[in-house]
């Protein structure tokens, strides 16, 4: 399984429409082949941020996302209206159970 965590901080006026994106995102990332659960949480601690927690199938699938070119949009859209937004963490996990 392939783990991705990533977040973006949002600025007070693009919040919403960030917030917009990623729900989209997530809805149409859910429906890829190979995901097994994509969601975006607000902060508790700064809701200006929102944090992302990905799980996939295996390589070929997280890879296949990344190519996507609604993706790759979101990406860049997240950018523009981002007041920060650091690059994905992607791991490799295993159950231990």
């Amino acid at each position: 399984m392939i783990i991705v965590t990533g977040s973006v901080v949002a600025k007070r006026d693009t919040f919403d429409q960030i917030l917009k994106l990623s729900l989209e995102h997530v809805e149409r990332s859910r429906k890829e082949p190979g995901c097994i659960s994509h969601d975006v949480h607000v902060d508790c601690q700064n809701p200006m941020r929102l944090f992302f927690y990905e799980r996939w199938q295996d390589e070929a699938a997280i890879r296949a996302h990344f190519q996507v070119p609604a993706s790759r949009g979101f990406v860049k859209a997240l950018r523009e209206l981002a007041a920060a937004a650091g690059a994905p963490e992607v791991l490799r996990a295993e159950p231990l159970m």
